[in-house]
């Protein structure tokens, strides 16, 4: 093996930890998030109270807002 030739194995190498290692973050990061909302819905089902509610009205966007307060009157 030439030392170019070994130079782009070692390159490989690194870029593949490197996706592993991301691979492995994300799949951890997954997993807790599946845990909470597991916990989240555990402690749904022992209360009456909805725990993730849906907004009943969405937000007005910023400009929307900026048009309903000039257009009040003074």
């Amino acid at each position: 093996m030439t030392a170019a030739e070994q130079y782009v194995a070692a390159a490989y190498l690194i870029v593949f930890a490197l996706v592993l290692a991301y691979v492995l973050i994300i799949s951890t990061k997954l997993r807790r998030l599946e845990q909470a909302l597991q916990d989240l819905l555990a402690q749904e089902a022992t209360t009456d109270e909805p725990v993730l509610e849906e907004p009943t009205q969405r937000p007005a966007p910023e400009r929307e807002q900026r048009v309903a307060v000039e257009a009040q009157p003074q």
